[in-house]
């Protein structure tokens, strides 16, 4: 894969986790192409900087749109949503990147488990908020940051994934892992239900990497930072490369629906079973939209 000369001046480009790693590098690579950015951030002061810092990237068309959103609450989300419909008729690409690895349980202000609600219902919910402004641009691509760890989940229960639960450091990657296979599913039933608008979407695994995603805890930072020079862990920029790919390849145009590792050797693995059960696909939906109120 990969045309990494693509020019993409006047693509409005809507990128969620912006601020740091995967989505940071996948915005740079698209500020050097021209491409209009939108940053939905929760940190303000984080994403201003990051406005100014990609806005002297070179080939960068001008500073980029900070929009305030954390996808941890949904009231935010919604007014994310609503500024981002005000300000734009239509969007190129939506990445969906933002999201967390909580090695200890917490509980969001809409009463879920933080991880099921900032990388599922979060991104569900904006998601489906623009979009019209998607299709209003077709042909338009939503790009998803999903992971391998999809594999470590096991099948969700409909009637209680997003309840709070309780989770040491080792029972988080469970936790993690079933928000991870929910981006997957949330992939799949969405290019059917968008099938024939012009609009795909995608997800990817960006490999291990050397990100802000388990925070501050210094029990994996310190040997995911010492990991970062070897094969092991990726550095962010190597990582967000089939982000920048899916998002505006033109060989990728029309592919849709599709989960695609970057993970060596991973790619051989048949795809877990619940990825076979549309009908599944189809009630995770349903149970979604009644959760965030759509």
């Amino acid at each position: 894969m990969g045309d990494n000369d693509t020019d993409v001046t006047g693509k409005r480009i809507v990128i969620t986790g912006a601020t740091n790693g995967i989505g940071k590098e996948i915005a740079r690579a698209l500020a050097r192409r021209g491409a209009d950015l939108t940053l939905v951030a929760r940190n303000e002061a984080k994403a201003a900087a990051t406005a100014d810092e990609l806005q002297r990237e070179p080939g960068a068309k001008g500073r980029p749109d900070v929009v305030s959103g954390d996808l941890s609450d949904l009231a935010s989300v919604r007014r994310a949503g609503a500024e981002i419909r005000s300000r734009y008729a239509s969007i190129d690409v939506l990445v969906n990147n933002a999201g967390i690895h909580a090695l200890s349980p917490h509980t969001t202000v809409d009463g879920f488990e933080s991880m099921a609600a900032t990388n599922h219902l979060g991104p569900f919910l904006l998601t489906n908020l623009l979009l019209d402004r998607l299709v209003a641009a077709a042909p338009s691509r939503i790009v998803i940051t999903a992971s391998e760890a999809h594999r470590q989940g096991g099948r969700p229960d409909l009637d209680h994934f997003a309840e709070p639960r309780r989770f040491g450091p080792v029972g988080s990657f469970r936790a993690y892992g079933q928000s991870k296979l929910m981006n997957i599913l949330f992939t799949q039933e969405l290019a059917r239900r968008l099938a024939g608008s012009g609009v795909t979407v995608n997800c990817f695994c960006p490999g291990a990497n050397a990100t802000g995603l388990i925070g501050d805890n210094r029990l994996i930072a310190v040997p995911m930072k010492a990991l970062a020079s070897t094969r092991i862990i990726r550095r962010p920029e190597v990582g967000a490369r089939t982000g920048i790919e899916l998002s505006i390849d033109p060989k990728l145009g029309t592919t849709t629906g599709q989960f695609i590792t970057s993970t060596p050797g991973l790619h051989l693995l048949p795809p877990v079973a619940i990825r076979r059960d549309t009908d599944y696909q189809h009630r995770l939906w349903l149970r979604s939209a009644e959760l965030v109120g759509l």
